[in-house]
């Protein structure tokens, strides 16, 4: 019960299970999402916001050709634009530079860094694939990707 794969170090850490332990142990972390796949049948294209856009972290080089979709509702999904779901992931590696990391008590932040460093992307970035390959739409990878202290901290942001 995290909100990424990261997170899954400190909350076992928060449950009693020793840095070291963690270290020796575990080889791989997953977090999982799912989300509602944009029905194929009604889809259509929508345009987005530069703000959304931002949000969503796009990178520059897919944005100018990136078709985006919303399903306008069809007998075939009840009207809902949705038909199925499909996952996106983020994976932790635990190699021997993060396992001394781990083992060191180095903090969530810095495991996180560490495994962007090695191209590991998150789920907001599993998500921008899966929207930009026209399976889901802008708002279900935003609903599943950011996290409660995500929004927060927009809130804070924005107020």
């Amino acid at each position: 019960h995290t909100n990424d794969a990261p997170s899954a170090i400190s909350r076992m850490v928060y449950m009693g299970v020793e840095s070291y332990l963690l270290a020796s142990t575990v080889n791989l972390i997953i977090a999982q999402r799912l989300v509602r796949r944009v029905c194929e049948h009604c889809r259509e294209p929508v345009e987005v916001s530069p703000e959304i856009i931002k949000r969503l972290n796009v990178p520059a080089d897919r944005q100018a050709n990136a078709v985006y979709y919303h399903g306008r509702g069809c007998p075939k999904c009840s009207g809902s634009g949705y038909l199925g779901r499909l996952p996106i992931f983020e994976f932790l590696v635990m190699d021997r530079e993060i396992r001394d990391a781990v083992s060191s008590g180095v903090t969530e932040a810095k495991i996180r860094q560490m495994s962007r460093e090695r191209g590991y992307q998150g789920l907001l970035g599993s998500g921008v694939d899966r929207l930009l390959d026209g399976l889901t739409t802008t708002e279900e990878v935003l609903g599943a990707a950011f996290t409660e202290r995500d929004r927060a901290e927009r809130a804070v942001k924005h107020a």
